[in-house]
């Protein structure tokens, strides 16, 4: 027992000297007061597509007021997830507090939210305008459109967030509506925080719940689904996949529920499944009680649609998935599945990269995200050939790595040179142009949390 004991301790100080050698990265401080900040993304700009137009409606046409400097939607602005609505009031009987609030981190003053300032119940502003409330779990933000789901809000516990800058709008993914176990949803949203209004499919509106959006539920004429699935878990991470394989230019986006299984959402026709549950590592009965009591375990998803050496054959995309409880990203190569007019995305094969210096990645960020491709642009797509960060949770670590696993560079964070000490990353984004680094963090303290800034590596 004895000589376990001391070996025990000789590991964990091997493990702080480890910790110490790794060059510190300092961050800028830019708001608190974030119950359960988790997903992150930097606006982004929403392109005009050309004529003839690509696939969709894009924001800059419709709703250019939403756009403009210092407005909700303004492209350097970053939204944040939160297990708070912030005084807005619950919709009733569709899940738990939740939200995305706007924040503008140019200042260097330190944002401390407001905890009731959006009592009001719409898209609320504090501090100048600074902060806005984007989106919640509350009765302004109802899916009005949608008759299956028309219940429901766009946000509840929002755990991942996706933006299709190419020709879209926002796509959260919200962990849990009833808990973990039962089911999740996955939104559009307009840029008014409310579910898509001009939905191609008036069953679905802009949100995805369970079983009842599947394509065999709401797609007109009726269709079995290609791959079987549903959003039969919390849903814990999002990517945009790009336009259908099916030629009807309507976006479709890959969701990670907590059971380790992956869907696909078809605007038009539906929910399919794409890889059954446990192709992820899940994580379901998993807890981050050790370091943050109340907050939910989460993950990381990025696609890459350029795996192809010739771009002319690029499309058939790959993802990217931390596994946090395995210490490991999976690589998810896809392909085309089903027959015209109703091919969908497949899983092809799976690989995993692996490294010590992984340690819980509860997320990762394209290094440079494609933001000009009218296919795939987003916060959540690789550019062409680009690295990615992995922010580790387990010792506030971001790790540079190259799409076949090489870590490239190491950064442990600190504030003023110091350790974070009681808090712990949740969630990475990096800025349009590369050169900023954001992340969230949570504290043991009241299950509070905020973003910090620093320079990317």
């Amino acid at each position: 027992m004895v000589a376990g004991i001391a070996a025990a301790v000789g590991d964990a100080a091997a493990q702080a000297q480890f910790q110490w050698s790794i060059p510190q990265i300092d961050a800028r401080v830019v708001a608190i007061n974030i119950p359960g900040a988790s997903a992150i993304s930097q606006v982004g700009t929403f392109l005009n597509n050309p004529v003839p137009p690509a696939c969709g409606h894009p924001i800059p046409t419709l709703f250019a007021s939403f756009i403009q400097p210092g407005a909700v939607l303004d492209p350097n602005r970053i939204l944040v997830g939160s297990r708070s609505n912030f005084g807005a009031p619950l919709a009733v009987g569709v899940g738990s507090e939740g939200s995305f609030l706007s924040i503008d981190p140019s200042g260097p003053a330190v944002l401390r939210i407001p905890r009731n300032f959006a009592q009001s119940g719409d898209q609320a502003s504090a501090l100048g305008g600074t902060v806005q409330m984007f989106s919640a779990n509350s009765p302004y933000w109802v899916n009005a459109v949608g008759s299956a789901t028309a219940a429901f809000t766009g946000v509840s516990n929002p755990l991942g967030l996706s933006n299709n800058n190419a020709f879209g709008r926002l796509w959260p993914a919200n962990k849990a509506q009833f808990g973990d176990a039962e089911f999740g949803s996955s939104t559009i949203l307009d840029p008014t925080g409310k579910p898509l209004a001009s939905a191609p499919n008036p069953v679905i509106g802009g949100v995805y719940v369970g079983s009842r959006t599947n394509r065999d539920v709401v797609a007109v004429p009726p269709q079995p689904q290609v791959i079987s699935g549903s959003l039969s878990a919390g849903a814990v991470g999002t990517a945009f996949l790009g336009p259908s394989p099916d030629g009807t230019c309507k976006a479709v986006f890959a969701v990670v529920t907590a059971d380790g299984a992956i869907v696909q959402e078809h605007t038009l026709k539906g929910l399919d499944g794409l890889a059954a549950a446990g192709t992820v590592d899940p994580l379901l009965g998993q807890s981050l009680a050790f370091l943050n009591r109340g907050v939910e375990p989460r993950l990381g998803v990025l696609m890459n649609p350029y795996t192809d050496p010739d771009p002319a054959k690029s499309g058939v995309p790959q993802l990217f998935v931390s596994e946090p409880f395995n210490n490991t990203i999976a690589v998810i190569n896809l392909a085309v599945f089903g027959t015209a007019p109703n091919q969908v995305f497949g899983v092809n094969s799976v690989r995993r990269i692996s490294s010590p210096s992984l340690r819980l990645p509860v997320d990762i960020a394209a290094v440079n995200r494609d933001a000009d491709s009218m296919k795939w642009a987003s916060n959540t797509t690789l550019d062409e050939g680009s690295d990615f960060y992995v922010a580790n949770r387990g010792n506030n670590t971001i790790v540079r790595m190259s799409q076949d696993g090489k870590v490239v560079a190491v950064r442990r964070v600190t504030i003023d040179s110091e350790p974070l000490d009681d808090a712990n990353l949740n969630g990475i984004t990096t800025s349009t142009d590369g050169t900023t680094i954001y992340v969230t963090f949570t504290s043991r303290e009241d299950i509070q949390g905020g973003v910090l800034a620093l320079p990317a590596f």
